[in-house]
């Protein structure tokens, strides 16, 4: 279960959001890796639920847009469970690196690939998005999906993307947004805050993972804002694709 009752009350000293909750800055990462340590084994069933499995459509949306190439070096940032790599390498990308902050996430990916039988092509690494383990310039490609929200300093994580990237380089980053169309809205607060905690308990034995995961979609910056962000890290030519209504959208920046 998420550690919500280890939360401190002090106001002292930087704080931040979890979900809907302030807690302190060094604290957030342990709170985060606490939600994905407890729903990583069913993870992906979720999000198939969560979403009646348009996640899969819009991963397919950042594929394309990204364009894999032979040789491009993709660095996939929160992505422990293989989604985007398997995809990345089926269309004919180069090699791989997951980055995620949680170990039970990446070891959810290592068997699932072991599983299709991929055993060369990615590597699977435990690192925080805000302190990368590659070099300057070393990837071709950064990608992130349904992670930086949960990142404690975005802004620290979006610098160290363009750090990481080759001039030239491709940023893409697939999250859940604002909606744009009120009456979806509606429909869409409903359903998180009553039928996804419900299916958190239901298929993940953890309610208040889910009610975070859900809030946390509230914290995180509308699409103009975030492309704004993106854009004081030094990331340039940053265009914004809404999908389903604005329940997702991708940011996609150069470094140029």
């Amino acid at each position: 279960m998420v550690p919500t009752m280890s939360l401190r009350t002090e106001n002292h000293g930087p704080q931040t959001d979890f979900g809907f909750r302030r807690v302190a800055e060094d604290e957030k990462a342990s709170l985060v890796r606490g939600v994905f340590d407890s729903v990583a084994p069913k993870y992906d069933l979720m999000n198939d639920l969560m979403s009646l499995g348009v996640h899969r459509l819009w991963k397919r949306a950042m594929m394309d847009w990204l364009a894999p190439k032979p040789g491009m070096a993709l660095l996939d940032v929160g992505g422990g469970t293989g989604d985007i790599a398997f995809r990345f390498l089926k269309r004919g990308g180069g090699k791989v690196r997951v980055v995620d902050i949680n170990e039970e996430m990446l070891e959810q990916g290592r068997n699932r690939a072991i599983d299709r039988g991929i055993l060369d092509g990615i590597e699977w690494v435990r690192g925080d998005a805000e302190e990368l383990p590659a070099g300057d310039s070393s990837v071709d490609a950064y990608t992130t999906a349904f992670c930086i929200r949960n990142v404690t300093h975005i802004d620290r994580a979006l610098i160290e993307a363009r750090r990481v990237l080759k001039p030239g380089g491709r940023f893409l980053c697939l999250e859940f947004s604002k909606v744009t169309l009120p009456a979806l809205a509606k429909l869409y607060d409903a359903y998180s805050f009553s039928a996804l905690p419900a299916l958190g308990q239901v298929i993940a034995s953890d309610r208040e993972a889910y009610r975070y995961l859900a809030e946390s979609i509230r914290k995180f910056p509308d699409q103009d804002h975030f492309a704004g962000m993106i854009s004081d890290a030094g990331l340039e030519q940053v265009r914004v694709h809404n999908l389903s209504g604005g329940i997702a959208a991708i940011h996609s920046a150069w470094r140029v």
